[in-house]
């Protein structure tokens, strides 16, 4: 079987476009500097956000009201404060912001806290998206549920309490919208269209490719969809992926390449600036990698038995990862590898079930997942043990034995964090 082409013929090529990217992005961060300068520099700004977080908190004595809002006119996602103490989830309101001079250039890259006043609140009840998340809320009884499936659904925030159980749980990757939950819709939309374009194909353009027609189909349904749920950078990762990945396979080229993966990275980075602080996206990238990485050292190994290594597999090598960040451990996240092969399926009938109007019919065993009791414990991995795993990771690109050393430190890991 002849192999396919590389994206890049020579190394020296990588690295000459990789250097490019660099220098764009590098002018690219620059102008959105300047944004940020003339930013702070004002006394206000008036603006429209969409609340995307609410909840209460307590200092001296004193009782207000946190919001993580999202200003598409300032593309900025941030938190404020207000006094008021009525409902504003889903609602839009205008804001006098009052931006700080000493708010650094990373604080403005993330999601900060920015002081304001509320002028003005608009109701969304007639948007569709406010729409879907009330017939959503309309099939469950219990809130729990309802946020569940509004976050796996229209991507929005976690409550607290919910989010503290999916990290204790370990599937945060599956509650967040990102590849895995495109991959799924990719297959279930191409296994509906496929048989009605057959039909036409055969009729009256056999010389047609299903894979270009359906996929750039598919392509524009889901680009809708990133863009209808606010585009979270995990998500917007994964779409700009799925578009590279779909050129690429049209065009004969290897698919499963670090090359490709860098390149990507740097295509978003230029478009997107804002995404080079966000954890979300190096955690989903990182999940991309070590799946190319599983992928590159089974070749020739059984489909079947590749996605249970892929499953199991990915759970060990980004342990150690997470625990840079998140150092919250439980028993319960050994279940996390099953619960992400059977989320594959739960997905799409979840999906169809809310559809004809029965969603609650996984609400039993859902609370019974999410009431699960376990001891919690704090590991978390050194910073500079990190660093050594991740040039570990990186040297197994290139040598396979790097790679069973890889695993074998993951499995350790997993020992001293589970075990210990």
């Amino acid at each position: 079987m002849l192999e396919r082409p590389k994206l890049f013929s020579t190394v020296k090529e990588f690295w000459l476009t990789l250097s490019v990217f660099l220098v764009l992005f590098a002018i690219r961060l620059s102008f959105v500097y300047l944004q940020y300068q003339t930013f702070i520099v004002k006394p206000f700004y008036f603006t429209y956000v969409d609340v995307l977080q609410q909840y209460q908190k307590e200092k001296k004595g004193n009782r207000y009201t946190v919001l993580r809002v999202y200003s598409s006119e300032l593309d900025l996602d941030f938190f404020t404060r207000t006094y008021r103490k009525d409902n504003l989830l889903n609602k839009r309101i205008r804001l006098k912001l009052f931006p700080s001079r000493e708010m650094s250039f990373t604080e403005y890259l993330r999601t900060s806290f920015i002081s304001s006043r509320v002028n003005r609140v608009l109701d969304k009840s007639d948007s569709l998206k406010y729409s879907l998340l009330r017939q959503i809320e309309s099939q469950h009884t219990e809130p729990i549920i309802t946020s569940f499936y509004q976050a796996i659904f229209l991507a929005k925030p976690l409550p607290k309490e919910l989010r503290k159980q999916v990290s204790k749980l370990g599937v945060s990757h599956i509650i967040a919208l990102s590849g895995m939950h495109l991959a799924i819709l990719w297959g279930v939309l191409f296994f509906l269209f496929r048989p009605l374009y057959r039909v036409f194909q055969q009729r009256y353009f056999p010389y047609r490719f299903d894979l270009i027609d359906i996929g750039l189909l598919i392509l524009l349904i889901l680009g809708w969809f990133v863009w209808f749920v606010d585009a979270p950078a995990s998500l917007l990762r994964s779409y700009g992926m799925m578009v590279v990945g779909w050129i690429v396979l049209i065009l004969g080229v290897e698919l499963v390449s670090f090359a490709l993966l860098a390149t990507i990275v740097m295509l978003l980075l230029f478009l997107f600036p804002k995404m080079v602080l966000s954890l979300a996206f190096w955690f989903s990238l990182l999940g991309v990698f070590y799946l190319f990485l599983i992928i590159k050292s089974f070749v020739g190994v059984n489909k079947y038995l590749v996605t249970l290594i892929i499953a199991f597999g990915m759970f060990v090598l980004m342990s150690p990862i997470v625990h840079i960040v998140f150092p919250t451990t439980s028993t319960l996240q050994l279940y996390s590898p099953l619960l992400s092969l059977g989320f594959s399926l739960f997905y799409p009938v979840s999906i169809f079930c809310h559809i004809v109007g029965v969603g609650g019919v996984f609400d039993e065993w859902l609370l019974a997942l999410f009431r699960l009791e376990s001891e919690v414990v704090n590991r978390e991995l050194d910073i500079v043990l990190g660093v050594g795993y991740l040039l570990l990771s990186f040297g197994a690109v290139y040598f396979k034995r790097l790679f069973y050393l890889l695993f074998l430190v993951a499995l350790g890991f997993m020992g001293w964090i589970f075990l210990i």
